[in-house]
């Protein structure tokens, strides 16, 4: 277990080597990041290697991304105050507090029961009053909440669900991985007269989306 200012030492070179050496450049993303305890959300056996540039298992067969690939998601969907966000893959609740402090609401749905329950329980402890967590399958969005300014998904399937690209609002900008089990395209879309067009951002690896979607 390491000490607080082992913590604070370890989070400052995840924000200059890690994410500004990388590209990350939007000040609200590094704000958010750094504000965000990510050794909060790791399994506490894996807390010392929290802002280490790798993903983490969270129980369940499922991780937590690597810091620059959840600085680089939210990097290219060009958060704004105003946005409403759907998340689709809560995991621990990691992606979404990092939205969080940036946009003014977060929708976030888990497939795997116990995550679902333990992220909902934990963002409501650290304060991220402004993040809605349900368990089930994300595959159909959240048409209650829907239409969304950005979406995020993060697993990984080999196509876009359809309902996620209704449910985004015009002008609205969607990324998520997609492709084969062992690597995908993050692509990222937008919606510009009801039609979402997509270019690749970069090769990434995550876990696969379940549910409906496998039955496509």
């Amino acid at each position: 277990m390491k000490k607080p200012e082992e913590i604070a030492r370890a989070k400052q070179v995840m924000i200059e080597i890690h994410l500004k050496g990388r590209g990350i450049t939007n000040p609200a993303v590094l704000s958010a990041m750094e504000s965000v305890p990510r050794e909060k959300f790791v399994e506490k056996s894996f807390m010392g290697q929290a802002y280490d540039d790798n993903p983490l298992p969270i129980g369940n067969g499922q991780t937590i991304s690597q810091p620059y690939i959840v600085a680089l998601m939210t990097q290219e969907l060009d958060p704004k105050k105003t946005d409403r966000v759907l998340e689709v893959g809560t995991g621990s609740g990691y992606q979404a507090a990092v939205l969080s402090k940036i946009v003014d609401r977060v929708y976030t749905i888990e497939i795997v029961k116990p995550l679902a329950e333990a992220s909902s329980a934990l963002l409501k402890r650290l304060g991220y009053d402004n993040v809605t967590v349900q368990g089930g399958d994300g595959y159909a969005g959240w048409k209650e909440h829907a239409p969304f300014d950005k979406i995020i998904v993060t697993a990984a399937a080999g196509r876009v669900p359809k309902p996620l690209e209704e449910q985004l609002a015009e002008g609205g900008l969607i990324i998520m991985p997609v492709g084969g089990s062992h690597i995908q395209d993050l692509l990222l879309g937008e919606k510009r007269d009801g039609v979402v067009s997509y270019r690749t951002v970069a090769g990434v690896r995550f876990v696969p989306m379940t549910g409906r979607i496998q039955e496509q």
